[in-house]
């Protein structure tokens, strides 16, 4: 993890820290958590965590920490979960992350071809979202067989329009692949297709900006 923001959200979170490297801005500002952890860390100049990471410029901190199980997710009572299929691109799913955290939904189950939660421009976009909601990837198809009584919810171009559509708790979206959508073998699947109503002449919606008008439709239905 690189930058001000992912470091200092990755401190205050259970991810196991193993080392981080920091500027003395940083370790100033964050001293008492970063005393209080079980952790190596070392001060070090902007240009050198710069020269260490990806970023252009890094004036704060690089923490190495130890990456999740794959731990298999199922909805609460009263929750609201995210599914993605296909999502490729990890600058949508660091926003999908982000915007599933603003909306407190904590649990994204993802296709195993989706883009990997780990890759450095997931957990920038993500914003320290990264954090808080967890991610579970697996084969979409033997996940939905398992679920039971349990409504998902699809995103179509096709589908009722989300201001009729009354959602259920517990349930999950569904959200496509960018360029085509939800695979068929998984829409038939689905307990109801849902549609975003355009008024202009746009082809489609960005798969992140879609994800968020959905789930603030599902927080004020």
């Amino acid at each position: 993890m690189e930058g001000e923001k992912s470091v200092a959200e990755l401190l205050h979170s259970d991810f196991q820290i193993h080392a981080i490297y920091i500027s003395e801005s940083f370790f100033q500002t964050n001293s008492e958590l970063i005393k209080k952890g079980h952790f190596e860390y070392e001060l070090c100049t902007d240009d050198e965590l710069s020269k260490a990471g990806t970023f252009a410029t890094n004036n704060a901190a690089i923490a190495i920490a130890g990456i999740k199980a794959n731990t298999q997710l199922m909805l609460d009572k009263n929750e609201f979960g995210i599914m993605l299929d296909q999502i490729k691109d990890p600058g949508n799913l660091g926003t999908i992350i982000r915007i599933a955290d603003w909306y407190g939904i904590s649990k994204v189950v993802c296709s195993d071809d989706t883009a990997e939660m780990y890759n450095p421009k997931v957990i920038a976009s993500s914003m320290g979202s990264f954090t808080r909601v967890q991610l579970y990837y697996c084969n979409l198809k033997k996940y939905l067989g398992s679920l039971k009584e349990v409504p998902v919810y699809g995103a179509t171009l096709s589908g009722e329009n989300i201001h009729h559509c009354k959602f259920q708790t517990p349930s999950f979206v569904m959200m496509g692949n960018e360029s085509n959508g939800i695979s068929e073998e998984l829409k038939r699947m689905l307990s109801k297709e849902i549609s975003i109503q355009g008024f202009g002449k746009a082809e489609s919606l960005n798969a992140a900006i879609a994800t968020a008008v959905i789930c603030d439709r599902l927080r004020n239905c």
